[in-house]
């Protein structure tokens, strides 16, 4: 069947609730958005590209506090356009200046956050449970009109059971549809804090799902670092395919211009060390003690510390840092281009989520990481930035390192050390586009 990639659309029109954003930088400021209105628009061909015939692929990401779900999972879509047709469906806050690659179809659902634990909407004016039938049947009609030959579900049954009042409908219709499903795994799973026998119920309820509608789970991990096992120890009951694919690395954008601040400061001689705090939610206390930090170096190290908040910091926290900049300290939201940032950096200080540690790994920046997030995600990042530690690759931070004169002690520490290197597999997205294809290549065959 002939189909033709489609981009610079707002929704598709035959499915009156749907919004397809544009692939190029198209969300809002998210600290207060508008309403998710419908704006229709004549759905029309990406004009770079021919009718061709491509498999198809529908891609689910949610991210519910930070942002590294959605860099995780659009990298691994940059890597499937090359040989697919990707619908690309985003249930998080859409974020500002982010970039998605160009011809992917992006739809986004009404927005979701986690708020004390309870799913809420972005929109404050929406109630949640509308919200909620609502995205329950926008991923139904999506699936309905684009038709996927492979349904990729980022995170669950692993995580994210709070979203099952959209995922087992539509896990359920893909399942009838004889399509391909496949889980997007990042490489820690389940790390919060429970009791014995909830934990045993939680493996069997994994996997239990996994066994009634997955054909394959991509873990995006390398198993000399990590392996399934160590969080789900009946992995061995899991009746899929089960697939290392190495850790995915962010990618420069392609298509985001520096603009004039990105300009001068990534073209500087001036020395500097980055603070990040991943999507902002999580991250203001590492920050401030930074920012402190920077101000008993000023006279020490001729580096000039640049923060970034990240597009979900509240605004007064943001509002605190920026009281603190001089003229050895830049505060700003967010940036495409922090993986420039870290190439030119001597020092990156950070919490340790999936794809900060991932920049780290990519450009071999020294990295102080502070592992502490949200009760949920704090053990992931601890276990992954003491297993780092262990081999050499970072330092890790307690809360007590945050006092002023111990930070900068910490800093001056971590700028005498040599960079380290590694062998650790970053080809997590092209190793994932090529597993799908086999996938759908060996369901041809066997057709």
């Amino acid at each position: 069947m002939d189909i033709i990639c489609f981009t610079s659309v707002r929704k598709l029109p035959t499915l009156q609730q749907l919004q397809v954003h544009p692939s190029f930088s198209n969300a809002f400021i998210p600290h207060h958005p508008p309403p998710l209105t419908p704006h229709p628009l004549p759905l029309t061909p990406h004009p770079n590209k021919e009718v061709i015939a491509m498999k198809k692929v529908m891609f689910y990401c949610q991210y519910l506090a930070g942002m590294g779900h959605l860099v995780r999972s659009t990298e691994i879509v940059r890597s499937l356009m090359k040989d697919f047709q990707v619908c690309f469906v985003n249930g998080g806050q859409p974020i500002y200046g982010f970039e998605f690659p160009a011809s992917v179809e992006v739809v986004h659902l009404p927005p979701i956050l986690e708020v004390a634990g309870q799913l809420a909407a972005v929109e404050p004016s929406q109630c949640i449970e509308a919200v909620k039938e609502n995205r329950k049947d926008q991923l139904l009609q999506v699936f309905e009109q684009f038709q996927p030959d492979c349904l990729i579900i980022e995170c669950f049954p692993f995580s994210k059971h709070k979203l099952k009042f959209e995922l087992l409908p539509l896990l359920d219709r893909a399942l009838t549809a004889s399509t391909q499903i496949v889980c997007s795994l990042r490489d820690l799973i389940m790390t919060q804090t429970l009791a014995a026998t909830a934990r045993a119920k939680r493996y069997d309820k994994v996997r239990d799902l996994v066994n009634q509608y997955f054909d394959l789970v991509l873990i995006h991990s390398d198993p000399q670092v990590q392996r399934l096992e160590e969080q789900l120890p009946n992995v061995d009951q899991l009746n899929c395919a089960i697939y290392y694919t190495g850790y995915v690395a962010q990618s420069p954008p392609e298509r985001v211009p520096l603009d004039a601040n990105d300009t001068a400061y990534l073209s500087s001689d001036r020395p500097m060390i980055v603070a990040s705090a991943g999507g902002g939610r999580f991250g203001y206390e590492l920050l401030n003690a930074v920012a402190n930090a920077s101000q008993r170096l000023a006279d020490q190290i001729p580096h000039q510390f640049h923060i970034f908040t990240g597009p979900f910091m509240l605004d007064d926290q943001v509002a605190a840092l920026e009281a603190a900049a001089c003229e050895n300290l830049v505060i700003r939201r967010f940036t495409p281009h922090l993986i420039q940032y870290l190439e030119r950096a001597d020092l990156s200080i950070s919490l340790g989520g999936y794809n900060t540690t991932m920049n780290i790994l990519r450009t071999g920046v020294r990295s102080l990481i502070f592992p502490a997030a949200s009760e949920e995600q704090t053990g992931e990042q601890t276990i992954r930035a003491e297993k780092l530690a262990q081999k050499g690759i970072l330092d890790v931070l307690t809360t007590a390192d945050l006092q002023p004169e111990r930070l900068a002690e910490k800093i001056l520490t971590a700028l005498q050390r040599p960079p380290a290197s590694h062998s650790f597999d970053l080809r997590g997205a092209e190793k994932s586009a090529d597993r799908i294809k086999q996938l759908l290549d060996d369901v041809t065959v066997a057709a």
